[in-house]
Parts: C-alpha cells; structure tokens; sequence
C-alpha cells in the first residue's frame, strides 16, 4: 500500500469523517455490554473529562449559539459515553471489586483516594453536593431556559419571516440576504427545539448516576461478603471507596457539560463570546463598579471580617471604577458610535416611500407564516412589470397600520391614498364571469379592482362554484391584483429622475454612444424622463429604450422641441411594438375610426402657436363626443372585442386628453402607429 492510499484512508476512518463518527457510536453502544479491560477503560475515562472540558471552553468563547448548531447532538454522545464508561467500572467493580483499589482502573482509585483523602464518607458527601448541583440547579435551569427558548422561538417565527419577506419586497435586502436569513431562523427554531429535548438527556444522566452508585454500593457488599467472604467493613470500604471514586470521576465531566447546556443556551441575544460580554457589560459603566468598592470598603471595617480580603476587592473595584471613568470609550470596548443616541436622524422622517401597502392586523396572516403568497406574488409582480413596461417597479413596502380596520388594506402612490379595499383572509372570493353576482351562499361585495359583483365564500364551497363557471381567487391574489391595476395607473409618476438615470447607465456598451450624443447635448435627463413618462401614461413598453432615444435624437434633428411632439414621433417609431400589443386573439387590431366630422371639429378646435396648441372645443361639443364614443365602445365591447380609437397623428393626443376622462383604459392610437404590416378591422365609428 502507497503513502497516498493509506493517507486516503486514514482520513476516511478518522473520528472526524462519517465512517469514523459512525465507528465510535458503535463503540460506545458495544461498551453497554462486552467487557472493557482497566487500560481502555482508564483511556475512556480520560476522554471524557478531556471532552467536557473543550465543550465547556467552546460554549465560554462562542460568539453566538448558533454557531455551536452541533451542541444538542454533542450532548447526547457525551451523556452515551459517560453512561457506558458507568457500565463498564460497576461490571470491574462488581466483578474485581475484591481485588483492591486498582480492579476499576487508575482513574476512578486516583478519584476514589486522592480527592476523597481516604475518608469514604467525605467522598460520598461531595459526591452527593456534586450530583444536588448539577441535577437541582444547572440542569433543571438550564431546561427550563431551553424550554421557553424553544417555545418563543417559535411562537416569534412568523413575525421574523413576514419582517425578512417585507424587507425582501421592500429591497432592503436582496434574495441571497433573504435566503441566508431564512437559514439562519430555520436553524434558531431548530437549534432551540433541539436543546429543549437535550436537556432531558443531562437530568437522564445524572438521574442514572445516582441509581448506578447504590447498585455499586449494595450489590458490592452483597458480591464481596457473600462470594468472597469477605469482612463487612473491608467489603464496605473497598466498594464505597471505589463505588465514589466512579461516581466523581462519571459527576464532573456531566457537570462540565451541564454548564456549558447552561451557557449557551442562556446566552440568548448577547452579542460576542461571554468573556467580552460579561466584561463589557459588568464593567462598562464606573458607577455599579465604585458601589462595589464603597461595600467592600464597609465590609472590611466591620468587626469580626477579615479586613485584608474585603480591602484588596475594594481597591481593585475602585480602580477600575476610576478608569472607566477616565475612559469611557475604551471601558465598554465599543467604537465611540455605539454611543450615539438611537433616535433616527430627522431626515428619515423626509423619506418617502414610492408605492406602500397597509394592511390591518386581520390580514398580516398573507405576508407572513409558513408560505406568505402575498410577497411572493409582489415579487412576481414587479418581475412581470419589468419585462412588460421595460423599468422596474420601486419596491413594495409592506407594513401594518393598526389604524385601519382588521380586514382593510390600502396601497399609497407617494404617501398618497391611490385604492383601498376589503379582505375576507379565511375565504375565497368568487366572480361570474357574466358580470352578475353569483348563486351561491356567502357574503355579497365587489371586487376591488375592477368593481364586479362578486361574493365571498367558505373554501369548502370552492368546487361548487367552479362547476358554475365561477371564477374564484384567494385573497393574496385579490389584493395583487388590485395593487397591478393601481401601480399600471400610476406607473408614469413612479419612473423617477433616479430611475431615468438608472436605465440609461445600464444600456449596453454598444448603446452608450447614443445615449451620450443625445444627453445633454441635445436634450437633459429630465426631457427624456417625461418623454418615458408620457408613454408609460399610455401602457406604452419603454422596453425599447435604443428605439425611443433613436426617436428623440431624430426629432431634435428636425427641429422638434416640444414633448408632445416628440412623444407623438417616438410612438410612430414603436409602431411594430404598439401594433402588436393592441393585437387581439385573432390575429388582427380591432378599430373604431373617428370620422372626418369629429376629425375636423377637433382640429378647427385647437389654438395657440404650433409648438404648444390647446383644445378649445366647446362643452356641449365635447359632451356629444363622449356620447358618441361611448356608444360607439359599447356595441363593439358587446361583440367581445376589444377596440382602440384610430384618429390622425395631429389630434391623437388632443382625444387621448378626452377620452382618458370617461374610458381612462382605452387605447388612442393615431394612423401613423398602425404598423403596414398589422391586420386591421374596424368594428365601428364615431
């Protein structure tokens, strides 16, 4: 065999590798019952006072608990291996016990000798203050703290998710961040439900020491008097002697480890390792330690104390009351911005948020818990309007307003109310496609996007109202979808400077040379975002972002300078795109022209200088107009299509200015955004 091969597998056997972890488990359990002779046993004993110690100095240095996720499993193999090295001396003991000190192995007669100096009862006392300790205090503690660790763990766990889900949707954070953080409370909940249920082994354990050392006890009397013949008092101080010195040897290293259970899961919150925070905290502030050293002080005067004790405490407290004094910065062992005033600066209050949803507490359930579909959905959401409208939304902040009532959310544009509605969270929510309420029991309301009739219904009823050719959403996606209307109304306000910036510089390389022949040569940041601004208006994708900056750049060389014009230029460049948006299912764009009359009475209408002409129709006109298109909608809306209003390129945006105040979602169109290769019919005239 080569250095490599046996390097190879002395790595797969080690105690660190699987095979190596899954060897030692099985030694253990064969401890319980083959026999362990006195130097394997002397060895075992070695490992676990060595191993106590390392659990015990890893729990002082950790930085926090979740750092040592491995604990729980590390206190279930500590408390095996204590209990089959028990096993393994009661068999010596019972069986060699007449033997003389050695028969346990040097261990437990250099516990049974040396630290009980000989005397059989100091050793079976302090055996006894040990096992009192340890099982009455630390361990029962230490339970008790995992106990309601584990269980606002995981009361707390839905509020934690819906903070790192809000935070997600908000864009403080990014998906890794999110995904980490997720982890990380994932682990806390099973970290602290873990050790509630590994505090039970180290009371287990020290529940068996106690009964492993009266069958040490009486068993080796009845073994040595009874088999050996041996005299009552050798027989009692031969096993008693030993019968202590296993019980010591067995008790320390479950109290080590018991209080290592102890400290880590009271270290809680506290931040650093115990050392730095108990010093930070003890001795971070002079004045608790100058009333120390003032008691100390007035101890050591009394009559009867020793003085020289209480003074040395005195002078140490003192002194280092007057250092913290004199440095402040360095006593609590933070950077001096650790000590500023946590109260926000000012200028968050200034701070605005471009799109906030509110929820009342009844509906907090949708952004939070196991599957918080209402995030999920935002998230969407703002994905699909990036691919669809060319920019992405501002973030989502979702947060709750105890204001409102329980079932109420409301979506501000800008701090300002844009849409509001109501939630039944625990049911469905049904609409006939038909536009009438449906035939079921429930509670009649509205849908909140669109105004239908509709009906909120027990979930158990959801199938029935399918087979009625119902449709029926749950109430995360009623309010998504309520929030995509509001947010596709008010998409040109949320495209900021920032965000016009923003687009820019994330243009290819290749396109960069456009951007900076046109900005600001020819015109600024500011000009494009309103050109952006009036096409969003329009649910025109600036996807395009090359196309429409071609489009600016040509009409500054034609000596266009006002933005409505250049606007109407840069649609006749996104024809192809605008034609194949307005497509309908059959392949074709479905018209409703605007006849000549109406097509003369609107440019006879406008007034002012050609750069900046006003509509000046008079009101009956225009009411008349609004009539007609109506009308004219309606028969074709009836027909199942669904029409855009073809006018000339000179009036476009003049109707749009109309129309948008009565039909806020039909399209206007002028001839020059019909693309020559876009199939048309008209299916109607105003």
């Amino acid at each position: 065999m080569d250095s490599a091969t046996l390097l190879s597998t002395v790595k797969r056997y080690a105690p660190g590798s699987d095979i190596g972890l899954a060897l030692g488990v099985v030694a253990l359990l064969s401890v319980l019952v083959l026999p362990l002779p006195t130097i394997l046993l002397d060895m075992g004993l070695a490992l676990s006072l060595t191993a106590s110690v390392l659990v015990l100095m890893v729990a002082l240095f950790l930085t926090r608990p979740l750092d040592f996720t491995s604990f729980p499993t590390l206190l279930l193999l500590t408390t095996l291996l204590r209990l089959s090295l028990n096993v393994a001396t009661t068999r010596l003991i019972l069986s060699h016990g007449n033997e003389g000190p050695a028969a346990a192995g040097h261990v437990v007669a250099a516990f049974g000798g040396f630290l009980m100096g000989g005397d059989v009862v100091i050793g079976l006392i302090i055996f006894a203050i040990l096992l009192v300790v340890n099982f009455m205090v630390i361990t029962k503690g230490s339970g008790r703290i995992a106990e309601v660790a584990a269980r606002f763990s995981l009361d707390a766990m839905p509020g934690k998710q819906m903070a790192i889900d809000a935070d997600l949707s908000a864009g403080l954070i990014d998906e890794k961040t999110a995904h980490r953080r997720r982890k990380e409370l994932e682990e806390e909940s099973g970290f602290y439900g873990a050790m509630d249920g590994a505090a039970k082994f180290v009371r287990g354990d020290a529940m068996a020491a106690l009964l492993i050392t009266v069958i040490n006890i009486l068993g080796g009397l009845a073994i040595g008097v009874i088999r050996h013949g041996m005299p009552f008092a050798e027989a009692a101080a031969t096993f008693t002697t030993l019968t202590a010195g296993d019980g010591l040897v067995s008790q320390i290293p479950s109290l080590l480890v018991s209080t290592a259970a102890g400290i880590v899961v009271t270290k809680g919150g506290m931040e650093g390792s115990a050392d730095v925070a108990l010093m930070r905290q003890l001795g971070g502030n002079p004045k608790p330690l100058a009333m120390a050293a003032g008691a100390a002080a007035v101890l050591s005067l009394m009559p009867g104390l020793p003085t020289l004790p209480f003074m040395v405490l005195a002078g140490f407290a003192g002194g280092g009351a007057w250092l913290r004094h004199k440095h402040p910065a360095a006593a609590a062992d933070a950077p001096p911005e650790a000590f500023v005033a946590s109260e926000p600066p000012i200028a968050e209050a200034l701070r605005m948020d471009m799109i906030r949803l509110e929820l009342g507490y009844g509906l907090l359930s949708l952004a939070g818990g196991d599957t918080p579909r209402l995030t999920e959905q935002i998230k969407g959401l703002r994905r699909a309007l990036a691919t669809e409208m060319g920019f992405v939304l501002p973030p989502v902040r979702i947060q709750d307003n105890m204001q409102l009532p329980a079932d109420t959310y409301v979506v501000k544009i800008k701090e300002i109310e844009a849409g509001k509605g109501e939630l039944r969270p625990t049911r469905l929510l049904a609409m006939d496609p038909g536009g009438s309420a449906p035939a079921l029991p429930g509670e009649q309301t509205r849908e909140p996007a669109f105004g239908l009739p509709a009906l909120w219904i027990e979930p158990d009823e959801r199938e029935e109202a399918m087979f009625r050719g119902c449709t029926v959403v749950d109430p995360s996606s009623v309010l998504t979808t309520h929030l995509t209307e509001i947010v596709r109304e008010n998409v040109a306000e949320l495209l900021s400077y920032a965000e016009t910036q923003k687009l820019l510089d994330e243009l290819p390389r290749d396109q960069q040379k456009l951007v900076t022949d046109l900005i600001p040569a020819q015109m600024s940041v500011g000009g494009v975002q309103r050109v952006l601004q009036s096409l969003l208006s329009e649910r025109v994708s600036i996807r395009d972002l090359p196309t429409i900056l071609e489009g600016i750049q040509e009409a500054y060389g034609g000596a266009i300078r006002a933005v409505p014009a250049i606007v109407t230029h840069v649609r006749a460049r996104l024809a192809r795109q605008i034609s194949d948006a307005h497509t309908g299912p059959g392949g074709f764009i479905p018209l409703v022209t605007l006849s000549p009359q109406w097509e003369t009475a609107f440019l006879e209408s406008l007034a002012g200088p050609p750069e900046d002409r006003q509509l000046a129709m008079a009101p009956t006109r225009l009411q008349a107009f609004m009539t007609a298109v109506r009308t004219a909608f309606d028969t074709a809306t009836a027909s199942g299509e669904a029409p855009v209003l073809l006018t000339s390129g000179g009036i476009r945006g003049h109707v749009r200015t109309v129309v948008e105040r009565f039909r806020p979602g039909t399209p206007v169109l002028s001839q020059l955004e019909i693309h020559p290769k876009a199939r048309i019919r008209t299916v109607g005239t105003v």
